[in-house]
């Protein structure tokens, strides 16, 4: 061989390339066992080398590529079973009518739950609890806000977990409920404490008036209840998010909305029958009043040394509680103003219809930001992906109206508003709740009011889950109990203006009783 070589072999053989692998040879044999190579001397002249290849080598090396064939192979495997593995569907593949078939019916549970707590809320605001102890009011927007707070916030967690593989082994999945559930008790304890703390404050603003006994009924009711609710409520959404991964539903969908379905009626039953209950004992509240507060709080502990052991929730434990602790304070507003409307004739009806209106409006939006949240965790990690996060707040248009996953999720819950509400609406009404009858101005009245309330919630929704993504933190963590807190205000809020312009208007046609 004397021809000159090409250029591409001339800088393979001068080392300047890569050399050609072994594994290019064609046939399963390799032979002849004895080649050929051509190298440039000194003097540029080509010098042909006889290269002899022992038969054990060349088994070798046919070892070694049959090794490397079956590498790629399980490796590809491997990747496939990480990135997809049993997991659902990816959200960026769902289309409309997958979405709404998916929201459809938990959307429904989750609002005959509301429509149940505003009939139990219709009922006990009757009691003499509520009656002579009228800061109790105070405290239910901001514990059924607790259950957005706190279980909303786990089911996004754990959807999340769940959608990325990290609960795909027994040992992840016990590390995640561990840690969740030891988690949200120290959440609901310190924060079912501090809501008490503000309901006596909020009540006592207006009035002047302060009482001890009253003070420590609304602690330990607050703090028991908060307790007992998040834990069954936690292990119930644990169920849901498990039993959606095995049947190939996309938990971001029903987590959340199921978590609501049933808080709002478990939270609202534990207050009323705990108030009671420590109320028939006030006559030896110096004694029990704080043993119920002493005893919930001595668990603390235990459940701190828990939540720390799990790297997820570590870091939830130590910075997640200024999201919970102002949203709790914003709820505690919307229960100022629901006890200064409740029992007020001109605002009958009032009572029943705030759980459905404002929880209606939290599940929706916490839907929404569960799955946002669950789109930037598939490409990435918070504070990586800036092109996904804008920080500037992002056009009514974007939000509603682009080709986006995202953008079709939001169209599709703000259109479960007007039917979902309907069918509330004659369910409330069928019950007889509400002392009050439902006309046609007061269903625009009140769909209006819902309209809007969802409509800001949504668009909330996408600047501040991509804000806070552009900032390095956890949407799951810090995103939703600002939603469903500012849910509760928006939610109270537009309805006692629309039953104070109803009022205005003379269309009030109520038959108020005990």
């Amino acid at each position: 061989m004397s021809s000159k070589p090409e250029p591409k072999d001339a800088h393979q053989l001068n080392g300047t390339g890569p050399a050609p692998s072994p594994c290019s040879s064609d046939g399963p044999g390799r032979e002849p066992l004895a080649g050929t190579s051509e190298f440039l001397g000194p003097d540029g002249a080509s010098v042909e080398v006889v290269v002899i290849e022992s038969r054990a080598n060349a088994k070798g090396v046919r070892e070694e590529d049959a090794l490397l064939e079956n590498g790629s192979q399980s490796n590809e495997s491997d990747d496939v079973s990480t990135d997809h593995g049993p997991a659902p569907p990816s959200p960026l593949k769902e289309t409309s009518f997958s979405i709404g078939l998916q929201v459809l019916f938990p959307f429904l549970l989750a609002g005959f739950g509301t429509v149940a707590a505003g009939m139990v809320l219709d009922i006990v605001q009757h009691w003499e609890v509520f009656q002579k102890v009228t800061e109790v009011f105070i405290l239910v927007p901001a514990l059924l806000g607790l259950k957005g707070n706190l279980e909303m916030t786990l089911a996004s967690r754990l959807s999340t977990a769940a959608n990325i593989g990290h609960m795909d082994t027994p040992k992840e999945l016990w590390r995640m409920i561990t840690g969740n559930m030891a988690l949200i008790q120290v959440q609901a304890t310190v924060v079912g404490f501090l809501a008490s703390i503000a309901a006596v404050v909020f009540g006592w603003i207006p009035d002047g008036h302060f009482s001890i006994p009253h003070a420590f009924l609304l602690c330990a009711s607050s703090v028991a209840t908060a307790f007992i609710a998040s834990l069954v409520l936690g292990m119930i959404m644990i169920g849901v998010i498990i039993g959606s991964r095995k049947i190939g539903i996309n938990p971001d969908n029903v987590a959340t909305p199921i978590a609501a379905s049933l808080g709002d009626l478990i939270t609202l039953a534990l207050l009323s029958g705990i108030s009671w209950g420590l109320y028939l004992e006030r006559d030896d509240w110096q004694y029990i009043y704080p043993l119920v507060c002493a005893f919930f709080v001595a668990l603390l502990p235990v459940w701190v040394v828990l939540a720390r052991r799990s790297p997820a929730t570590r870091e939830v434990l130590y910075s997640g509680w200024e999201p919970v602790i102002i949203a709790m304070a914003i709820s505690s507003v919307g229960g100022l103003i629901l006890d200064k409307t409740v029992s007020d004739p001109n605002f009958a009806g009032m009572a029943v219809f705030t759980p459905v209106i404002n929880g209606v409006g939290g599940n929706l939006v916490a839907v929404q930001a569960s799955r946002i949240s669950t789109f930037l965790h598939m490409n990435g990690m918070p504070g990586e992906n800036s092109e996904q996060a804008p920080r500037r707040c992002p056009s009514p248009c974007t939000t509603f109206f682009s080709p986006d996953v995202n953008s079709r999720s939001a169209r599709v819950l703000f259109l479960l508003v007007v039917p979902g509400h309907l069918v509330f609406l004659y369910t409330i009404s069928c019950m007889q709740g509400g002392h009050t009858t439902l006309t046609l101005i007061f269903i625009i009245f009140y769909m209006t009011a819902a309209l809007l309330q969802v409509l800001i919630l949504l668009y909330i929704a996408d600047w501040m889950v991509h804000w806070m993504w552009g900032r390095g933190l956890d949407p799951d963590n810090f995103s939703i109990p600002y939603l469903t807190a500012l849910g509760d205000l928006l939610g109270t809020g537009l309805l006692a203006l629309s039953f104070h312009v109803l009022w205005l208007i003379g269309d009030r046609d109520t038959d108020v009783g005990d």
